[in-house]
């Protein structure tokens, strides 16, 4: 894929031209997740330099886990007993909806010590959702999650959302994906994304949702066994 670079013309970056959307790329209008992009991809990280998290900066042997969609109950608990039983700490980006149907689920995730963040009230897609409709749903979300840190279902954003949401919370986003979602990959592909992008700082998103819990069930305790042996130790966002 070639660099995306921005381009000033006539006092307007070259993403807000006609023909292209959000100041995305047409190209790159789907999810992420639908482009099978498992790594943070670089014209991302062009665009938003200083506003998205990919990576915790430190040179310590630190790897952050995080899990999106949640709570949902009989996976995020399974997630709980991997995670105690290796003393490991995370990072859960909750849906607002489910907080609401799942209020018991969610109390295990802050009384256990981990960390929860803000995925939105409805698991909105930003490309699809004008920008109020989508603050209000942030909104929404974060009566219940109560929580700085905020991370955009499917990985969509546009510039002015992002700049909006960079006044109250920090944008997290992701060093790798695992696929645990994408029924499309086996057990041991997705235990193989994580492990292909662990280094210092890095950011791994797993999914506590029904139908990525066959892979993450298989891959996470996998994962963290990796780590522990790789001399890693895991971190929980602040």
């Amino acid at each position: 894929m070639p660099a995306v670079m921005e381009v000033s013309t006539q006092g307007k970056s070259f993403f807000e031209k006609p023909g292209f959307t959000s100041g995305i790329c047409p190209y790159f209008r789907n999810s992420i997740s639908e482009m099978e992009i498992y790594s943070a991809p670089f014209w991302l990280r062009v665009l938003y330099p200083r506003q998205l998290l990919w990576r915790v900066p430190t040179s310590r042997r630190e790897v952050f886990l995080t899990f999106d969609d949640g709570p949902i109950p009989g996976v995020t608990p399974l997630v709980l007993d991997i995670l105690n039983r290796y003393n490991v700490k995370a990072t859960f980006f909750c849906v607002g909806e489910n907080v609401q149907k799942h209020p018991d689920v969610f109390s295990l995730l802050k009384s256990g010590g981990h960390v929860v963040g803000n995925h939105t009230f409805h698991h909105l897609k930003a490309w699809k959702s004008t920008r109020e409709e989508y603050l209000s749903d942030v909104e929404q979300a974060n009566a219940l999650v109560g929580s700085s840190l905020f991370r955009p279902p499917h990985g969509q954003l546009n510039r002015r959302i992002a700049a909006h949401l960079k006044r109250k919370y920090k944008i997290v986003m992701w060093s790798a994906l695992t696929g645990d979602y994408n029924q499309n990959l086996d057990d041991e592909q997705c235990l193989a994304h994580a492990i292909k992008h662990t280094r210092p700082g890095a950011i791994i998103v797993f999914h506590d949702s029904l139908k990525a819990r066959q892979r993450m069930e298989y891959a996470l305790p996998l994962y963290i066994e990796y780590c522990l042996s790789e001399g890693y130790s895991f971190g929980i966002l602040e």
